[in-house]
C-alpha cells in the first residue's frame, strides 16, 4: 500500500508509474480529499486547544463554551471519518509501482521472452490432448464432476490421481530438501484482514469464494493461493534481521471464481475453480529482493528441468503484472496439443507493498523498516500434469513416467 505523504510529495511520478500499470486512479481527487482532511485536522486541533485552555479557567461562564466546542469537535471528527474512508478507498486500489527494468506496456503483448530451455519433441503420430488421453480410460472425469460441482471442476481417477499426488510430493521434497524451504500446512480459510494484506481485497473481491456465515461473524474466504497464508504468517510483527530470509513452501488446494475468464479454456484442466499448487514465499530485507527473485525462479525452473519438460521464461510488462507485484517472471511450459507455451508459474517480487498492508517490519541495530515479500508457483499442479501427460504421451495412448518421478509412482513406468 502506498503512503499518501509519498504521493503528495511526488504526484507526477505516481501518475506516470500507475498509468503504466494500466490502472485508472483519480489522483487529483485523492489530493483534494487529502487537502480537505488535513484542513479538518488543523481545525480540530485548534478547537481542542481552545477547549484545553477553557478547562484551566475556573470561570463558570466557560462551561457552555466548552460544551459547544465539544460538539464542534465531534462534528469535525465525523466529517474526518467520511473523508478518510474515501481516501482509503482510493489508496487500497492503487497497485504496486513497477521497477524501472520492467517493460512498459498495457498487456501481455509487451512481455519479453528471456530464455527457452529443453527440446520440443517431434511426434511421429497425431498428438492427443490431456483430455483425450485421460478420458480414454476414464482417468479424467468431467461429466461426474459437473454433476457434483458444475463446470471448471475435475475428478481424477486411479493412476491420474496418483500422478497428481506424486507431483506434489516430488516438488515438496525438492523445495524442502534441496532449497531449504520450510514446509507449512496452513488453513484454507482466512479472514478479511489476511486477504487485504496480500492484495486480494478489496480490488479483487469478485474473484474470491466467500464462505456464508452468520451476519455477526467475521468474513471468511477460501484461499486463492497459499501465498495469502504463507505471507501473512509474519503479519503484525517485527522480525530480527538475523532471522531473515524466511522461506516457506506449501501445497494447498486453491479456489478462484475466474470471474474475468468467461469463455477462456473452457475444456480441460487448464483453468479450474479448484486446483492444487505448490507455492513458495520469501520474506527478506528490501535490498535482497532481486537476488531472492532470481533464486526463487531457479527453484521453480528446477522442477521442469528434472522432469525434462520444455519451457520458457517471460518477463511481464507493467500492465500484465499482478496487483501487488513490482516485477514478475512467468514460466511457461510447452503444451503439445496447443503447439505453444502456457503459464505454469509466476514468480514475483512485491517489495514492501504487502508488508505495509500487513504491518510487518524487520529490525537491526541501525534500522527498523518494512520487510519485502516474494512469492512464486513452483508449480501449479494441474498445469504441470497437462504438460507432463502431453509431452510424455505414447502412440498407444499410454503416458511414460519420467525417471525422477517413478519412486513417487510405485515404480510404475507407464500409465
Amino acid at each position: 500500500m502506498h503512503n499518501i505523504k509519498e504521493i503528495r510529495k511526488d504526484l507526477n511520478f505516481f501518475k506516470k508509474k500507475i498509468s503504466e500499470r494500466n490502472s485508472l486512479i483519480d489522483f487529483d481527487d485523492l489530493i483534494i480529499l487529502d487537502k480537505d482532511n488535513r484542513e479538518l485536522i488543523q481545525k480540530k486541533e485548534k478547537k481542542e486547544q481552545e477547549k484545553k485552555l477553557l478547562s484551566k479557567s475556573k470561570d463558570s461562564t466557560n462551561f457552555e463554551k466548552s460544551k459547544n466546542l465539544s460538539k464542534e469537535i465531534d462534528e469535525i471528527a465525523k466529517k474526518q471519518i467520511i473523508l478518510q474512508h474515501k481516501i482509503y478507498k482510493i489508496l487500497y486500489n492503487i497497485p504496486n509501482i513497477a521497477r524501472d527494468d520492467v517493460p512498459v506496456g498495457i498487456d501481455e503483448k509487451s512481455n519479453q521472452t528471456i530464455k527457452q530451455n529443453g527440446n520440443i519433441k517431434k511426434f511421429v503420430f497425431p498428438i492427443k490432448s490431456h483430455v483425450e488421453i485421460g478420458e480414454k480410460n476414464n482417468q479424467i472425469d468431467f461429466k461426474t464432476s459437473s454433476k457434483l460441482s458444475g463446470s471448471r471442476f475435475v475428478i481424477l481417477n486411479s493412476n491420474f490421481a496418483l500422478l497428481e499426488r506424486a507431483l506434489i510430493n516430488f516438488m515438496l521434497d525438492i523445495h524442502v530438501e534441496k532449497f531449504k524451504y520450510k514446509e507449512i500446512s496452513p488453513p484454507l480459510l482466512v479472514n478479511e484482514n489476511v486477504m487485504f494484506g496480500t492484495g486480494q481485497l478489496p480490488k479483487f473481491e469478485e474473484d474470491q469464494f466467500e464462505i456464508k456465515l452468520n451476519k455477526d461473524e467475521e468474513r471468511k474466504f477460501l484461499i486463492p493461493t497459499a501465498e495469502v497464508v504463507l505471507t501473512n504468517l509474519v503479519r503484525d510483527s517485527v522480525i530480527d534481521h538475523k532471522n531473515l530470509p524466511l522461506r516457506y513452501v506449501a501445497s494447498t488446494p486453491c479456489f478462484r471464481k475466474e470471474a474475468g475468464s468467461y469463455g477462456k479454456d473452457t475444456k480441460g484442466m487448464m483453468r479450474q475453480h479448484q486446483f492444487y499448487k505448490v507455492e513458495l514465499v520469501s520474506i527478506v530485507e528490501p535490498s535482497n529482493c532481486m537476488s531472492e527473485l532470481e533464486r526463487m525462479l531457479n527453484c521453480a525452473e528446477e522442477i521442469l528441468k528434472l522432469l525434462k519438460i520444455p519451457y520458457q521464461i517471460v518477463l511481464l510488462s507493467s500492465g500484465d503484472m499482478g496487483f501487488s507485484s513490482e516485477k514478475t517472471f512467468d514460466i511457461e511450459a510447452w503444451i503439445p496439443s496447443e503447439n505453444k507455451y502456457r503459464e505454469i508459474s509466476s514468480c514475483s517480487s512485491c517489495g514492501s507493498f504487502q508488508a505495509k498492508r500487513m504491518g510487518t517490519k524487520y529490525k537491526s541495530s541501525s534500522v527498523t523498516d518494512f520487510v519485502a515479500t516474494l512469492n512464486g508457483s513452483a508449480l501449479a499442479v494441474g498445469r504441470l500434469m497437462i504438460s507432463l501427460i502431453e509431452n510424455y504421451q505414447n502412440e498407444d495412448g499410454t503416458v511414460s513416467i519420467p525417471p525422477v518421478l517413478r519412486k513417487y509412482m510405485n515404480n510404475i513406468e507407464k500409465i
